[in-house]
């Protein structure tokens, strides 16, 4: 029972909402989908100690769902560790997003809307993680699809609102038929989608070819392959990265649920659960390290120089979500999921600060137009510090003292080079510098989104800072919750996630137990102890504190960001401006082509050939043989009397040329 209630909860309250939210008003919506909201993230936290904590793994067989002739598939959920990992994320993040929301969407007119779309948001995330099979991951992930549709197009008045929903629904479904691709070669190479039976029988079929787009490829290679592609599209990995920035057109907490808790993770989570695939897939996972590593790098460089607020933070996303791919490469699931389950409260802390900024600041996102506003919102500028502190991973390396982010931040770049040791494995040796480099970036644009938003002298319109002010408390209370888990929860359940009671703690959620799960240098583990050089353990503090000094000499030093607002940026900065013009070149090759294609189609095949032989050819003819025709019907008898008359002599005559013949 406890189970279904956290799965259920929110669905009940988004159908309250969304179906009698107009006949029971907002207010009540709102209570309805916060309290259910509240008790499944209360009740997940009690599954997270009995699971994780009790080394507990069951199944909960809910209804047959699919028996079609040979194939059949129960509605089932799967209970492990990994699941209740994301059950506290999701749910937690969740309610404080619900909770946020009272004041943040306070005088929008659509609030009873907003609040059965963010619980629809949750459920279809729960049943992704819940699964017990294929089919129903793929139900909630489309789930998941269609609820950020929803809610980056909330304001569909907007144009640009309007706009980025479509770019996100459109994005995801190239990587969902990669998804469901995969999904087919599951039940054609094992005859089933279950997770259980797929998994165990992983080792049976690593010899196994298959023939794909004329060419032959290992099962396991292609399965790993099409599964990362919908990961790939849904965790904005590079290539299908676009949609993640332009999400930002939706409400500041619908920003924060996706990139912290539901749609982001997802890929992350879906190659963890596959854990075994990817183990038995050496290319694949070494494609998805690279990729992870390179997408790390990318984001954080486009985040340099971004100027909205909101950007900024949705390419630091974009760059996290590049470790955990990288980690999860490496087969370190269990470090993936460590700065999944960190990231979850410093990343939606962020998004939330930033919120109650844009709030403070009556809708301004632009941090050219910000500065000098510390005082004016204090609560917000301590927290936002702290979220900071969290993201660029501040902490005194060798030792338990630290932000959230250190301690799984530090645990992924460790087992690169731990991986990468001797040089044998290159995606490896690659993904840890990329780490490093990205860490120093990311500790340069966190700050300076500090410093420009709160730092020097304000440059926005002096309206708007007349009447600043901090947040209420239905917004500052989740900040505060949100807080304490960006300082505490890395610490707190590091040797659970990462050091000596990891083995216990995970109990086989990799399907493979020890083997798939990696130690590092801050604690001993069931696997031993690694030797990391001093250098390796220090050089992410060092490019971590480089980063900060650098953003304090270019924008708090002699009035730096006025310059910096002010001044022109040169070739390499419009190039990191301009996102490395990914955007431009789609539209320059896929776009311009589909726009082409769409036109062939409509001009030629609809307008010329169907139009042209349907109701411009064959009908237009009939229609002006039918006004011809018509002329003979014109009502007079006489007419119609000479008509027969003349017809009976033809066939008179007729008659009788045939007679006399």
């Amino acid at each position: 029972m406890l189970f279904k209630i956290i799965l259920f909860g929110p669905l009940i309250g988004a159908l309250i909402a969304g179906l009698f939210g107009r006949r029971i008003g907002h207010k009540v919506s709102q209570i309805v989908t916060t309290g259910f909201l509240i008790l499944s993230a209360l009740l997940s936290w009690y599954a997270f100690v009995k699971v994780g904590f009790g080394h507990e793994t069951f199944e909960i067989n809910l209804f047959r769902w699919i028996d079609v002739g040979g194939f059949s598939a129960n509605w089932a959920l799967r209970i492990d560790t990994l699941t209740a990992v994301m059950l506290v994320v999701v749910n937690s993040v969740s309610a404080l997003v619900h909770i946020y929301s009272w004041g943040y969407m306070k005088d929008d007119p659509g609030k009873s809307r907003f609040f059965s779309y963010l619980s629809y948001f949750t459920f279809a995330m729960l049943v992704l993680v819940t699964s017990n099979n294929f089919i129903q991951l793929f139900f909630g992930w489309e789930g998941v699809g269609v609820a950020s549709y929803l809610l980056i197009g909330f304001w569909y008045k907007k144009p640009s609102a309007n706009a980025a929903a479509i770019k996100a629904f459109v994005t995801n479904r190239v990587g969902d038929v990669g998804l469901a691709l995969g999904i087919f070669t599951i039940y054609l190479v094992f005859g089933s989608v279950s997770f259980d039976t797929v998994f165990a029988h992983v080792g049976d079929k690593k010899d196994l070819v298959l023939p794909f787009l004329g060419m032959e490829f290992s099962a396991m290679e292609l399965i790993a392959g099409l599964l990362f592609i919908g990961a790939m599209g849904k965790s904005a990995q590079f290539v299908l990265h676009v949609w993640l920035p332009d999400a930002m057109e939706g409400p500041t907490p619908v920003s924060a649920l996706i990139h912290a808790a539901t749609m982001v993770t997802a890929g992350v989570f879906l190659v963890c659960r596959a854990a075994p695939i990817y183990d038995a897939a050496p290319v694949v996972a070494g494609f998805i390290t690279v990729l992870g590593a390179f997408t790390a790098f990318f984001a954080a460089t486009i985040g340099l120089v971004q100027n909205d607020i909101k950007r900024v933070i949705a390419y630091s996303t974009c760059s996290q979500l590049g470790y955990m791919f990288f980690a999860a490469g490496l087969g370190a699931y269990n470090a993936a999921m460590f700065h999944l389950f960190t990231h979850a409260f410093f990343k939606a802390l962020l998004f939330l600060c930033a919120g109650s900024v844009i709030h403070a600041l009556h809708h301004e996102q632009d941090m050219r137009k910000m500065g000098g506003t510390f005082q004016l919102i204090p609560l917000t500028y301590i927290l936002m510090i702290v979220g900071t502190l969290a993201l660029t991973g501040v902490g005194i390396p060798g030792t338990s003292i630290g932000f959230a982010g250190f301690f799984s931040k530090d645990a992924i770049i460790e087992a690169a080079y731990a991986a990468g040791a001797g040089g044998h494995n290159a995606p490896a040796v690659f993904a840890f510098w990329a780490g490093l480099i990205a860490a120093g970036m990311t500790s340069f644009y966190s700050w300076r989104l500090i410093f420009m938003t709160f730092h020097g002298r304000y440059r926005g319109d002096p309206e708007n800072l007349k009447h600043a002010h901090e947040a209420p408390n239905s917004m500052l209370i989740p900040l505060v919750l949100l807080g304490v888990g960006a300082v505490l929860a890395g610490g707190l359940l590091y040797s659970k996630f990462m050091g000596a009671d990891m083995a216990a703690f995970w109990n086989g959620a990799f399907s493979g137990g020890e083997a798939h799960v990696a130690d590092t240098a801050h604690g001993e583990s069931a696997g031993g102890h690694h030797d990391f050089p001093t250098w390796v353990l220090w050089a992410p503090f060092v490019v971590t504190l480089s980063g900060f000094v650098l953003a304090y000499m270019m924008y708090i030093w002699r009035d730096g960001v006025v310059k910096r607002v002010n001044g022109k940026g040169g070739m390499l900065y419009n190039f990191l401006l301009n996102k490395w013009y990914i955007d431009e070149l789609y539209e320059a090759t896929i776009l311009r082509a589909t726009r082409w294609l769409g036109d062939v189609f409509w001009k030629i095949g609809d307008v010329k050939i169907i139009d042209g032989l349907g109701p411009n050819g064959f009908a237009a003819m009939a229609m002006v043989g039918g006004r011809k025709l018509s002329k003979f019907q014109s009502g007079y008898i006489f007419q119609y009397a000479l008509i027969m008359l003349v017809g009976v002599a033809v066939l008179v005559g007729y008659v009788a040329m045939k007679a006399g013949g």
